[in-house]
């Protein structure tokens, strides 16, 4: 027809916001050239299978007996720092602070600058504001409330890592983008300005605000809308500063490439590593708290130095295991290892290696079927609950999942 638009741009113009942008142009070229990029995708260093493995009647079997929907959500709701603003005025001691606002979302001060990793503020991770997993906690402080961040760091494009709402947020602010290869696609079309992102692939490095970021490799997968081109790399990240390294493992499956990162940057004062959402069904792409705490040391040369915060855990329902398994199974491998760990509440910043530093398993009241609350290594203005409070709360939650408001892991977290 006359005058009628070609059909690929009106189709490209109908797909939904939140799914982003495909690679092209130099961007794309940039990729087909990466080493990493093979056979029209993005390689992982060993083998990963990316999509669920086993009887997928057992899967159904397990998602749907009720006992265990209810464990997979707190059984009251989960208490947050209330005093992040005035804890974040003030600077470290020690120059290093970290501040777990929930799921993969750390605000790190590091030698005087600040770092924010996979920021989510969005109620849903999803691409639909009335669907999708819904957060179990509030966001512990306003996201225009942090102030000044230097430097924003993204590990992949999942849901649960890259928020559309944070994003636009953010966009708004003088703030650099640090991100892996091809993700700058998605936040250019989010209104994030080219000059401010640096788009790097495994094992390159970029200095921002007097820090060094390197991506490091990691073993998982990308995308977000309904075609899956495997065009957006995923990664883990080093941040050094003139006295302090840290890293943050994104999301990843166990692999030997820990030693490898460790031995090039390590030892670290402090590691985040995902240890949520694991499952029989994709061991390839998440890990468990065993392996993350394997990882942890493996980062660290092999011994139990530095500190361990635990992340992925706690604000998403993503998986079939309890909602407070990673958080007991990481306590337990921190003893095991001798290795110190870190265990705050949403939004309680603490400075690894001080005195004073979380540690004690804030969850256990709030979880379903516990008989009664109890004291919480956090603020003293978050009472205890009752036996009553968590009955109820574990009632209605268990109404939640009988009504089918609970939404499985679509291995793309």
């Amino acid at each position: 027809m006359t005058g009628s638009r070609p059909l690929r741009p009106r189709l490209r113009a109908l797909r939904p916001k939140a799914f982003g942008a495909d690679p092209s142009g130099a961007r794309l070229e940039r990729i087909r050239r990466s080493p990493n990029f093979a056979d029209g995708v993005f390689q992982n260093p060993v083998g990963a299978r990316n999509r669920p493995s086993g009887s997928m009647t057992e899967f159904a079997k397990i998602y749907f007996q009720r006992e265990q929907r209810v464990r997979r959500s707190p059984a009251a709701p989960i208490p947050v720092h209330p005093t992040t603003l005035a804890d974040l005025a003030k600077p470290p001691a020690t120059g290093l602070r970290l501040t777990w606002m929930g799921h993969s979302s750390v605000l790190a001060e590091i030698d005087g600058r600040r770092v924010l990793f996979d920021p989510v503020w969005g109620e849903r991770c999803s691409p639909f504001p009335f669907a999708g997993p819904k957060r179990l906690h509030p966001v512990p402080v306003p996201l225009a409330a942090l102030g000044p961040v230097d430097v924003v760091v993204i590990s992949h494009d999942h849901y649960d890592h890259l928020d559309l709402p944070t994003i636009k947020e953010l966009a708004g602010t003088d703030t650099i983008f640090a991100v892996p290869l091809g993700v700058g696609a998605h936040l250019e079309r989010w209104g994030v300005p080219a000059d401010r992102l640096h788009e790097l692939d495994w094992n390159e490095s970029t200095e921002i605000a007097g820090l060094s970021l390197t991506a490091t490799p990691a073993r998982h997968f990308c995308g977000r809308g309904l075609r899956n081109q495997q065009h957006t790399l995923w990664a883990s990240w080093v941040v050094a500063g003139d006295e302090h390294r840290i890293y943050h493992s994104g999301d990843t499956g166990y692999f030997p490439g820990f030693k490898e990162i460790g031995a090039e940057h390590g030892p670290f004062d402090a590691t985040m590593i995902q240890i949520g959402a694991y499952s029989e069904y994709w061991p390839d792409i998440h890990m468990t708290p065993e392996e993350g705490m394997r990882a942890h040391l493996d980062l660290q040369g092999g011994t139990p130095q530095g500190t361990m915060l635990p992340i992925h855990w706690g604000t998403f329902n993503l998986a079939l295991h309890p909602w407070d398994e990673p958080g007991e199974g990481t306590l337990t491998a921190a003893e095991g290892a001798g290795a110190a760990v870190a265990l705050p509440i949403p939004g309680q910043p603490f400075e690894p290696g001080a005195s004073g530093a979380p540690h004690t398993p804030w969850w256990r009241p709030f979880v379903a079927g516990a008989a009664t609350g109890g004291r919480i290594d956090g603020p003293s203005s978050v009472p205890p609950l009752g036996a009553g409070a968590v009955a109820g709360t574990a009632a209605r939650v268990g109404s939640a999942a009988a009504g089918g408001q609970e939404k499985p892991e679509s291995v793309g977290s």
